[in-house]
């Protein structure tokens, strides 16, 4: 089978969306539920942090359909980068949702409240944790194959509610068979602390991306390789400069020719690179300027901006 017949098989980014937006309103649903029953404080928490999956869930779904936008005439490198601005809009709501769950958790530690249906409400709560933990290991490995932050994002935080609701789970059920009261919101409390690490950690990534960062290690690693081949025959590269933006890489970097060679046989070589990198890397725009290797101004000319060489010229 073809790597283009596989890789109709997989849905898009939007797809994945709308998969998460689905299990947010299950998930809400359950543990509202479970909050219900309960009165337990550390459900609560738990049903506020799939309340802010949800919001999650419809920035990303936002984001992902804009960033499939193809480039124009305002865009002229498309729109992927609206994908950092979901990551960071989920972000800050992570963030909100600590304040709204610490708050409610200390008002509970002060005026401690009787537990009841605790059973069913657990058991709800735990069926949510199964639907979110399968979605989850779904976009992680579907954001990791498109390179999509805002996927990765969403599964990140998607797992961090599995882990919470476990959490949770054991909490109450350790108060219901301690009859320590005091044991729910102080789970809701450590809930609470754990989302915020989450949020600031998103938030990070983010800003890194909204920066320009370098590809990834293994990016540059597949880069070099094909460099390499053509390394071996004569050809030299400098200035190489890598980014990513959203689901799209950039790369961009100056060839090295003989200065004998014609107009046409640097611009074949330059479409020959092009396309072994952009097989090697899909979703890459690349970017290459030839250069005459026996002339001093081309090894200078490496920086970001181009300076003036001191034997003259531009």
């Amino acid at each position: 089978m073809s790597a283009k017949a596989t890789e109709k098989k997989h849905w898009s980014p939007r797809a994945y969306a709308l998969l998460s937006v689905a299990a947010a309103v299950a998930t809400v649903g359950l543990k509202l539920g479970a909050y219900l029953l309960t009165g337990s404080v550390g459900l609560f928490s738990d049903a506020a942090e799939s309340l802010v999956n949800f919001a999650a869930a419809a920035a990303a779904l936002w984001a992902l359909t804009v960033a499939a936008r193809p480039p124009d005439e305002e865009h002229a490198y498309g729109h992927g980068k609206v994908e950092y601005f979901a990551s960071g809009l989920e972000s800050a709501l992570i963030i909100l949702a600590a304040g709204w769950i610490g708050v409610s958790a200390w008002e509970r530690l002060v005026d401690p409240e009787p537990l009841s249906h605790i059973p069913a409400g657990l058991a709800l709560s735990g069926v949510a944790a199964a639907i979110n933990g399968a979605v989850a290991l779904v976009l992680l490995r579907a954001g990791r194959r498109l390179r999509s932050i805002t996927l990765e994002a969403d599964a990140r935080h998607l797992m961090t509610d599995v882990w919470t609701t476990a959490g949770v789970i054991a909490g109450v059920a350790a108060a219901r068979l301690t009859g320590w009261l005091a044991l729910d919101p102080l789970i809701a409390l450590a809930v609470a602390a754990n989302i915020v690490w989450t949020g600031v950690r998103l938030l990070r990534e983010t800003a890194s991306g909204l920066l320009d960062r370098a590809l990834p290690p293994e990016d540059q690693e597949t880069i070099a390789g094909v460099l390499s081949r053509y390394e071996r025959e004569g050809v030299r590269f400098h200035a190489l400069r890598t980014r990513a933006s959203g689901q799209r890489r950039f790369v961009s970097m100056h060839v090295l020719v003989p200065g004998r060679w014609t107009v046409k046989q640097g611009h074949d070589l330059a479409e020959k690179i092009e396309k072994d990198l952009r097989a090697a890397l899909p979703g890459s725009t690349v970017f290459l300027h030839i250069e005459p290797s026996e002339d001093p101004a081309s090894f200078a000319d490496q920086g970001l901006d181009r300076r003036p060489h001191p034997g003259g010229g531009a």
